[in-house]
């Protein structure tokens, strides 16, 4: 088939990606000029494992394109889809923006009949505005094309985004049109080698809902975890063995019970705030999914607040070692991490911090730390070690997980670790002369 991906940000360009690597012919669509021709030159605007490559294959093939120009690429298209972004709003609910400027112009445009399918993550009722807006430029035109519009939302996870794409656990397709769900399984039907049974069809209004649903779920079960890693230390109980029997339970999991210093991400916190917003909207108060985005907020400074309760109020002649900055490994995404809240915590009490993050040090530098003081960044982890009072570890990075804790010991100015993530095990840190601070543990 003949795809329109407009938008090269997360969603658009992995997506896009990935439908080139089946055989469709696909072309990338972005305003950015200067990112378009970078994506032409094999440069690629955000680290996910396995992408550059896919890209660069795709792009010499021929399959996979890059442009500035909708109409144009209008011509040939048999599904538009719209992967911009929906920014967070002052009121915390979803920016549309800037999906329906890309449907205004795809109504401007648009010369033959077309399926237009919202990719990005959007609020019950988008499809309907969606719809409104190309319907009203038609009208303009007046020109009678019929068109169709589908709610096709993305699970992709930040770090493992090819994977699920190419091996779904499900494809929800929301559509009232029973010739449009037919071409969007034909799309799709590549990626399902045994059984279309993950492939899943439902009205748009539900397909909509799904996406936030889904993302609600899993940060509950995040804040759920760290609310009960605070209780297990105020009654003298190990949370991580309590997450192993709990998550034996087959009902359960161990998915998501891992606690540490909350979640962040383009994802969670966004469609968390944006359900919420939802349901305020229609006249409800979500009481569970405020308390799950209380939890987190709250669980972001545990760390800062541990750190406090070590050093002391006044930090001004302490300096402390940060591994990891992303909000999570195999990502150089940094919104909403954890890391940002502990360093600017830190730092305002006068501390300085040492920094290493295998992805997301330009991240930090240029954007979200970039007006915060007294942060240095080094090149690798024990860079950060020498003149530290402590080490922090806020991110899972696999580099992480077996240091040398001799060298550790070594380069630190006193043996004292913070781990944000319980990386490592209690007993064989105190065993080995440190002195260890986890989340969930006296």
């Amino acid at each position: 088939m003949n795809l329109t991906v407009i938008g090269t940000g997360y969603v658009g360009l992995v997506s896009g990606t990935c439908f080139s690597e089946m055989g469709n012919t696909v072309t990338c669509i972005d305003v950015d000029l200067k990112k378009i021709e970078d994506l032409k030159r094999g440069i690629i605007p955000i680290y996910e494992p396995g992408l550059e490559a896919m890209v660069k294959r795709n792009f010499q093939n021929k399959t996979l394109r890059f442009s500035n120009n909708l109409s144009e690429n209008l011509e040939k298209c048999d599904i538009a889809f719209i992967a911009v972004g929906t920014p967070m709003g002052d009121d915390g609910s979803a920016d549309l923006q800037f999906v329906l400027q890309v449907a205004k112009e795809i109504g401007t445009h648009m010369h033959h009949s077309l399926i237009v399918v919202d990719k990005s993550t959007v609020p019950v009722g988008t499809a309907d505005k969606v719809r409104d807006t190309i319907q009203k430029e038609l009208d303009k035109r007046n020109v009678d094309i019929a068109f169709d519009i589908v709610s096709n939302p993305e699970f992709l996870k930040e770090g493992d985004a090819i994977n699920d794409f190419m091996k779904p656990d499900r494809v929800v397709i929301g559509s009232d049109n029973e010739a449009a769900q037919d071409k969007m399984r034909a799309l799709y039907s590549p990626f399902f080698r045994s059984s279309m049974d993950r492939l899943i069809a439902m009205d748009v209004r539900s397909a909509e809902m799904t996406k936030y649903v889904a993302n609600a779920m899993l940060a509950t079960k995040i804040s759920f975890m760290n609310e009960i890693a605070n209780i297990c230390e105020l009654v003298g109980a190990d949370v991580n063995k309590v997450r192993i029997g709990i998550g034996s339970d087959s009902r359960i999991g161990y998915s998501f019970i891992y606690p540490g210093s909350g979640y962040g991400g383009s994802c969670f916190p966004k469609d968390v705030k944006a359900l919420k917003k939802t349901a305020e909207e229609h006249g409800y108060k979500a009481k569970l999914i405020t308390s799950v985005e209380d939890v987190n907020n709250e669980q972001k400074l545990v760390i800062a607040n541990k750190v406090i309760k070590r050093f002391g109020e006044d930090l001004k002649d302490k300096t402390f070692a940060i591994w990891g900055l992303a909000f999570k490994p195999e990502t150089d995404d940094m919104r909403e991490a954890p890391s940002i809240y502990i360093i600017k915590e830190l730092t305002r009490r006068g501390a300085k911090i040492q920094a290493y993050d295998p992805k997301a040090m330009n991240e930090a530098q240029h954007f979200y730390l970039k007006d915060v003081p007294n942060i240095s960044y080094f090149n690798s982890k024990y860079e950060t070690l020498p003149h530290a009072d402590a080490m922090i570890l806020l991110t899972e990075w696999k580099e992480f997980r077996s240091p040398d804790f001799e060298e550790l010991k070594a380069q630190l100015k006193q043996p004292v670790v913070f781990d944000g993530r319980n990386q490592y095990n209690h007993e064989r840190m105190i065993n080995s002369g440190f002195e260890y601070f986890q989340i969930g543990k006296k």
